[in-house]
């Protein structure tokens, strides 16, 4: 049995946080894959986090997955992502994403439009 892995993006951590649904969608991707976040996508939480039972929040929702990040030899792959990316953090996440050869599962696509080799899942295209 292959186990499927991805990548979760922060827009799907904070509506986990945030939801008021019995289930949310993190909940229902973890059914189904076995999640990774980003070290990028962990320091937009933490940063969007306003007090310290928010940050415990994150904190334990993080406890639930494994966090990617870098080391030396990702630089050069990362460089060609922080060029084609809308902004650094994004670029970052998809470098990530690209090196560990994972997909990202995210409700805003527009966020990693143009990373040619990232491989970007809807939630809609993947709750279908």
């Amino acid at each position: 049995m292959t186990v499927r892995k991805i990548v979760v993006d922060t827009d799907i951590i904070i509506d986990h946080l945030t939801t008021t649904e019995p289930v949310s969608v993190l909940r229902r991707v973890m059914k189904e894959y076995f999640c990774y976040t980003t070290v990028f996508n962990a320091a937009e939480l933490f940063a969007a986090a306003r007090t310290k039972k928010e940050s415990r929040t994150v904190e334990d929702a993080l406890h639930a997955m494994k966090i990617l990040g870098l080391n030396g030899k990702s630089a050069k792959n990362i460089a060609g992502t922080l060029r084609a990316a809308r902004g650094a953090m994004n670029g970052l996440i998809a470098g990530v994403c690209i090196e560990s050869r994972l997909p990202i599962v995210t409700m805003d696509p527009k966020r990693f439009a143009g990373i040619k080799k990232l491989d970007v899942i809807t939630i809609e295209k993947m709750l279908q």
